[in-house]
């Protein structure tokens, strides 16, 4: 969750101005994700080409998500996921 927006399936246990349905998409190549939108954040998991993302916001040329594999939600380019 982010102070502005978290994912409906967290409705029933937290508060949040607003609530997204994830979008279910693929990684178009090997990625970091990243806590924050700076490229200098914390670096949380990499993403492998094909991995699974659930997507919840776009920001920029950020995507903000979910990844299920290893169940951490951050920040990846926009440009690393499929069409």
């Amino acid at each position: 969750m982010r102070p502005d927006l978290a994912d409906v399936r967290l409705a029933d246990r937290i508060f949040a101005p607003h609530y997204a349905e994830a979008i279910p998409r693929r990684l178009a190549r090997t990625t970091m994700l990243r806590a924050g939108r700076d490229p200098s954040s914390e670096m949380l998991a990499t993403l492998a080409d094909r991995d699974p993302f659930e997507l919840l916001d776009v920001i920029g040329d950020d995507a903000w998500g979910v990844a299920p594999g290893p169940g951490l939600v951050g920040y990846i380019p926009i440009s690393t996921l499929a069409p």
